[in-house]
């Protein structure tokens, strides 16, 4: 027997509808934030340049490995790895071994350090708020019930804040259609802000995380690391690389493609 509540349609308009409509607002007040609180990256010398792009050079030979004949790519890969192994992509040759400069007295690694700060703080602030009016005005509120079958696996997730234990699973609580929001509402800035947005904070968790896949070539490097030795282990990655040609023996499999039947059609 399916299970039913008698609810107060006004929770649709009273709850449900005021946690959606504040979660889109904040995401794009923290977008604008963000814009705001960012500094203006500073121009990078020529050194420093090559020292970045040599190194993604080396990533994009291993990645598309595949698309270059064989000749092509050992000529590649062996002016890489000796390049590598020389330190001649070094924006710094004289400080090659030494240790890592401290990245407390860096100061492009402290002004890096504070735009992640400042990014954590447009983050967590108002998350932080919105959970206390959440708990404050809403717990313990049951606001709607989702139209298709769910394990018990996610109860825990959809039932946040109410104790109880035969309540369907369907059943979604006030505190948990928040973190839905939270982490659900990606679609939606990118229709409003465009795909290159600060709004979502799974967005932004996602590029701390992997900063070296940001667009920003000062990303590649993070404060306190030895350009030379992530220089060493992409020569290593190089020479262990196994090259297999995508093109290899094409002719004879576009002419069994054709030829396999018996003739040409």
């Amino acid at each position: 027997m399916e299970q039913s509540i008698h609810r107060d349609p006004a929770l649709f308009y009273w709850i449900l509808f005021p946690i959606t409509v504040v979660m889109i607002l904040t995401g794009v007040l923290r977008h604008y934030a963000t814009v705001l609180l960012a500094s203006t990256p500073k121009k990078q010398t020529l050194p420093a340049l090559r020292e970045q792009r040599s190194l993604l050079r080396g990533i994009n030979l291993r990645t598309n490995a595949h698309a270059i004949s064989p000749s092509s790519f050992a000529t590649r890969k062996n002016y890489m790895i000796s390049a590598y192994k020389e330190g001649t992509f070094l924006k710094d040759p004289e400080s090659r071994g030494k240790a890592a400069a401290n990245p407390m007295t860096d100061p492009a690694a402290m002004e890096g350090m504070m735009g992640m700060m400042k990014g954590n703080m447009a983050m967590m602030v108002p998350q932080t708020l919105i959970m206390s009016w959440i708990n404050a005005f809403f717990a313990g509120f049951v606001i709607m019930k989702l139209p298709f079958p769910l394990t018990l696996r996610f109860k825990s997730m959809l039932q946040a804040g109410v104790m109880t234990r035969d309540l369907d699973v369907r059943w979604v609580s006030s505190l948990s259609w928040y973190f839905l929001n939270l982490f659900g509402l990606q679609s939606v800035f990118i229709f409003i802000l465009g795909n290159e947005n600060a709004a979502s904070q799974t967005a932004q968790q996602m590029s701390q995380l992997s900063p070296g896949s940001s667009s920003s070539p000062a990303s590649i490097f993070q404060p306190g690391q030895d350009p030379d030795k992530i220089f060493q282990s992409e020569a290593e990655n190089l020479e262990v690389l196994e090259h297999e040609y995508i093109l290899k023996g094409v002719e004879e499999r576009v002419l069994s493609l054709f030829l396999g039947g018996g003739g040409l059609v």
